[in-house]
């Protein structure tokens, strides 16, 4: 059995991917993980948080 990893993924990205990959990780809709990040966004923090995951979480290589 392989291990899940946390990719940013292409299809289904508005951004850089994030939320769409976070929410095929947990099994949620990346709707939802999009409206968290937009009432988290609305902190500096938040907008730090997304811009650090975006650098850090690798694309999906399978996608390309």
């Amino acid at each position: 059995m392989e291990p899940r990893r946390l990719y940013r993924k292409r299809r289904g990205a508005m951004l850089c991917g994030v939320c769409a990959g976070l929410g095929d990780y947990i099994g949620v809709d990346p709707t939802v993980i999009r409206l968290l990040w937009i009432l988290l966004g609305c902190t500096f923090v938040g907008i730090v948080l997304y811009l650090a995951a975006a650098l850090i979480i690798p694309s999906d290589p399978d996608e390309y």
